[in-house]
């Protein structure tokens, strides 16, 4: 009796006999795709520049853009010589007659996206699928185009999805099955459905209401498909979404509707760590049901964006990171399906022969007939494969993608991606002529023979799970982002909202001196979603309270000033330690007392985190005198010391984070510390108070006040003992502080230092070749994440007149389908404002823009109770109206018409803030320029211009928006300190050291014994 592994090499050796029968170039498409493909392969910095370039040309309505970005993207010498090759005669028409070249570029690129994608409509697609049926080849359809931004998006790929399953019933009514056998399990009509284009508002965090919104829209094509005896199979896409569509699969299908209906399926994705158990709580699942359903099993096809998502956002990386590591696990999950063909139908999803002969031979071993079982391929791809399948008995459906170019190029990209991988299979058999026993190798004996399966030391940065970075050497690494896909993390903070509830109400002091100080005032903190229910009370500190606080940090300098920065840098990485464990309850907290939602709240910790371990890292690299020049007989070694009493003003809109970051800066660099937050959020003041305490913080070396800044902060700006002031907040305040510091008080011995953040009117533009589906997106979650309530959001969107229509259009549906309520329920994105002051401002603001511009929409639907104002889109906006100028702080945006980019920059800086400002283009020239001359602190390109991250963006304005500061910046500490040199003569009677140190200890006297 043979091996398995002689099985499958016999088998794999026959299928590329049969392969061998019918030669064919894995470029089936000659001409412009042949030598595009051939290109990628042989130059990888060409290859990314080529897909892009082919991912933006549908989108460009003229042969000079077309030319232009050609140009643009291949303006190396290098690139140009390549593409010259690439073109041939084509680039060098361009510059002569691009209404010639444009529309052969953009013919050149239809067709080879024709090589993917099986037809424009369900019309085209017919041609395909009859051609197939020819050759004994089923299919299963599917709409191109994930991206939806809006209900209305997904209501009508909901109607297309109904309209393709009639076409296709209707066309193929007299059909019958290639094999003509278990033709019961294998209806002719196979439809794939993606189920995010079915809603714009699914949230990982949220199952249960994408569930809601989705079951709805699927009961109908469900119904419609078992009248028609067709087959529906669930599409997997993104790791983010797996959970709820796993979820959404058993929950619509142990309905009593479709209980007992068979034909229905999911796709497994093996290069996942965790699809073994998916798959094994499925079969479970579905054997409960008692009746069969089916799985496509498939590698995956968005390795590229889960390894780098999940490097963004420090999560373990949900996928293999070996190519090896993905085929030992498709083998593994084969055996389970296999094992399991009672009650699953399977069907394997690859192009891969090993892994095709794999499941051939253990379907043998198991006596499982060949007609129970099929294998996926898909469409434009791997032709002789299909071919000798087809040969051999095997069934085989094709996986067919129907729709135009457009939505088509992120599937387009992908397969592109896929047929010049270095690891992929097409290519080394097609292309570069492997042998196949290289080809048949065990997947598991492969990873044994590679250090035992461990990753190799290049791709070691990917898996990061580290919630403690490393401060003292390597490259600093942020604090993962709580992943709220994963339903542990969605429990933890229910538990945490639970537990916050209880604590309502709860009474906190202040802090002087390491002394718990009650007043006769308190005042309350509410729930601005619920105004009736107190967060919390606090004691109110007034003049009195105020001055002790001074003389307390006053007293405390001196000795903490003399401590060396490593014992303050281990004081922050202990706040750091505490604020990782505490995170769900604060970020609960934040929900209740400043209504943000779940992942902001989450964000705001992180940051806190990081501005701790951040600034101890970058206090270590300067807290030692280093030297300035190394001179013969001279040792001169300049070094920091701290200014003083510093006081911390800060908002309520990242009550956390900001707090945390200006008062860690302050304490690392040896100043003392008076703490003030916002009336809004003292609750999460007092906790950070209490986290400092925890870890160490000696008395009078950080104070804790509460009270009205118009009584006790002005106060202390004007004290003269109050050497630094470090304030975020409204641009009026600031520039009030900015005035009032600059004065010089009887017995003041230092300038007042001014650390000053205040606001922003930020600007994005979008340009005419913009992608949409980002842009829309983007916008309205910098518009109205977190209701508008960022100094970073985005208020006003500058938009090219030649796009102008499409993208207002599709604006509006989306800003339609936000999801607007209370934020202690997951997924919601606009909760309340933060008071009744904001709120009545806010609302004041939307009518005068209904006099100055056309209201465009406003949502309708809103929480009755709560300071909820509703998202607000103004059209028609001229650069100088007042909601085009003066900072709103809510859920407004003004779309402002510009007739090019020159005007869209001028219109963009036109205000007193220079604070973020985005641009979505895909004209690399038009992003150089837009790097080179938008007036803001932090500029983003294709991105949110919201969500700064510590280290990564460094985070500050000029002009109005602030004193030209970076938080969470190398430079940021340099703020809190006085630079000093010390110099000394070194040389004895002629006689010098050869070497002086480039670094020394601290200055400290009386030194440490």
């Amino acid at each position: 009796m043979r091996s398995l592994q002689s099985e499958i090499e016999q088998r794999g050796r026959r299928i590329f006999e049969l392969v061998d029968e019918h030669p064919e170039s894995l470029f089936s498409k000659a001409g412009f795709y042949q030598r595009l493909m051939i290109l990628s392969m042989r130059d990888e910095r060409l290859k990314h520049q080529l897909f892009r370039f082919v991912d933006v040309l549908p989108s460009l309505s003229t042969s000079g853009e077309v030319v232009e970005h050609l140009q643009e993207y291949f303006t190396d010498a290098h690139d140009s010589r390549k593409i010259s090759e690439f073109l041939g005669a084509g680039i060098r028409l361009a510059r002569v007659v691009p209404w010639i070249s444009g529309p052969v570029l953009r013919w050149n690129v239809s067709e080879m996206a024709r090589q993917f994608i099986a037809g424009r409509n369900p019309n085209d697609v017919m041609r395909t699928l009859r051609k197939r049926r020819t050759q004994k080849i089923g299919f299963t359809v599917d709409l191109l185009g994930e991206a939806v931004v809006s209900e209305t998006e997904a209501d009508e790929y909901a109607a297309r999805y109904l309209d393709l399953l009639e076409g296709l019933a209707r066309e193929t009514k007299n059909w019958t099955d290639p094999i003509g056998k278990n033709a019961e399990l294998f209806p002719v009509v196979n439809l794939s459905v993606k189920t995010s284009a079915l809603y714009s508002q699914m949230s990982p965090a949220d199952p249960a209401n994408a569930i809601a919104h989705l079951a709805p829209k699927l009961r109908p094509i469900l119904r419609r498909a078992r009248e028609l005896g067709a087959f529906i199979n669930f599409d997997m896409e993104s790791y983010a979404h797996k959970n709820t569509t796993l979820e959404l699969f058993k929950t619509i299908f142990t309905e009593e509707e479709f209980r007992d209906w068979p034909h229905a399926g999911i796709v497994i994705q093996a290069y996942l760590r965790d699809s073994e158990a998916d798959l094994r709580d499925l079969i479970e699942w579905g054997r409960a049901r008692g009746t069969r359903f089916a799985v496509r099993l498939v590698k995956g096809a968005y390795w590229d964006y889960e390894t780098a998502k999940s490097r963004r956002n420090g999560w373990d990386c949900p996928v293999y990171l070996q190519k090896p590591a993905s085929d030992a696990n498709f083998e593994t999950l084969t055996r389970l399906l296999l094992e399991n063909e009672s009650i699953v139908t399977s069907a394997f999803g690859s192009h891969n022969v090993r892994s095709i002969a794999h499941a051939q031979a253990f379907a043998e071993e198991l006596g499982i007939d060949r007609g129970r079982f099929e294998f996926q391929l898909l469409y434009g791809m791997a032709g002789p494969i299909k071919r000798a399948l087809v040969d051999m008995g095997y069934r085989v459906r094709e996986y067919c993608p129907v729709g135009e170019l457009l939505p088509g190029m992120s599937y387009l990209v992908r397969r592109l991606l896929e047929n010049t991988s270095n690891e992929g299979f097409l290519r080394a058999k097609f292309s570069e002529n492997v042998p196949a026993e290289d080809l048949l190798r065990d997947p598991c004996e492969i990873l044994r023979r590679s250090r035992n399966g461990v990753l190799p030391a290049s791709n070691a940065t990917i898996n990061m799970t580290t919630t403690k970075p490393n401060t003292q050497s390597g490259a600093y690494e942020n604090a993962p982002l709580t992943n709220f896909a994963l339903p542990e993390n969605q429990e933890k903070m229910r538990a945490a909202l639970r537990e916050q509830r209880k604590q309502f109400g709860r009474k906190v002091p202040l802090t002087i001196n390491g002394e718990k100080i009650w007043t006769d005032k308190m005042f309350s903190s509410v729930n601005p979603s619920q105004p009736d229910q107190i967060v919390g009370y606090a004691a109110e500190a007034d003049i009195p309270e105020a001055k002790r606080a001074v003389a307390a940090a006053r007293a405390a300098f001196e000795k903490w000033r003399r401590t060396s920065f490593e014992e303050r840098c281990q004081l922050l990485e202990r706040v750091a330690e505490i604020l990782e464990r505490r995170r769900f309850e604060l970020s609960a907290l934040e929900v209740f007392e400043v209504g943000k939602p779940w992942a902001q709240g989450d964000g705001d910790v992180a940051e806190a985190i990081d501005f701790c371990t951040f600034y101890a890292r970058q206090m270590r690299l300067i807290g030692r005198p280093r030297l300035t020049q190394n001179v013969p007989g001279e040792e001169s070694y300049q070094h920091y010391w701290p200014r003083g009493v510093a006081l911390v003003i800060a908002p309520w809109n990242f009550p956390m984070a900001i707090l945390c970051g200006m008062v860690s800066a302050a304490l690392v660099t040896g100043n003392t510390v008076i703490m003030k937050p916002s009336e809004q959020s003292v609750i999460i003041g007092a906790m950070l108070m209490e986290i400092y305490e925890e870890a160490g913080v000696p008395p009078g070396v950080l104070n804790f006040l509460n009270g009205k800044g118009s009584v006790i902060g002005a106060h202390m700006v004007d004290h003269k003992d109050v050497d630094l002031i470090a304030f975020t907040g409204s641009r009026e305040v600031g520039l009030r502080i900015w005035e009032s510091a600059g004065k010089t008080r009887e017995g003041q011995r230092e300038l007042k230092r001014v650390i000053c953040e205040m606001g922003g009117k930020n600007a994005m533009i979008v340009d005419s070749d913009a992608d949409l589906d980002e842009a829309i997106v983007d916008s309205i979650y910098s518009a109205f994440g977190f209701q508008g309530q960022k100094c970073s959001a985005l208020s006003r969107l500058i938009v090219l007149e030649e796009n102008h229509d499409r993208v207002v259009e599709r604006l509006l549906g989306a800003a339609a389908s936000v999801r607007v309520g209370n934020p202690e329920e997951p997924g919601i994105v606009v909760g309340p404002v933060i008071d009744e002051a904001a709120y009545r401002r806010i609302l004041d603001y939307i009518e005068v823009g209904k006099s100055e511009a056309t209201l465009a929409y406003q949502a309708k639907e809103v929480p009755l109770h709560g300071y909820f104002v509703p998202p607000t889109i103004f059209t028609g906006v001229k650069p100088n109206m007042r909601i085009a100028r003066e900072e709103i702080f809510g859920p407004v945006l003004s779309v402002i018409k510009v007739r090019d980019l020159d005007e869209a920059i001028e219109v963009a800086n036109g205000t007193d803030y220079a604070l973020t400002g985005g641009f979505f283009s895909r004209s690399p020239a038009n992003i150089e320029r837009v790097k080179a001359q938008l007036e803001a602190g932090n500029v983003y390109i294709n991105r949110p211009c919201t969500g700064a991250i510590v280290g990564r963006h460094p985070f500050g304005g000029f002009k109005m928006s602030g004193s030209g500061t970076k938080a969470g910046g190398k430079d940021y500490l340099l703020n809190f300190l006085i630079p000093r040199v010390v110099t000394e003569n070194v040389t004895r009677h002629g006689v010098a050291p050869e070497k002086t140190p480039e670094y020394r200890d601290e200055f400290l006297w009386p030194r440490k014994r």
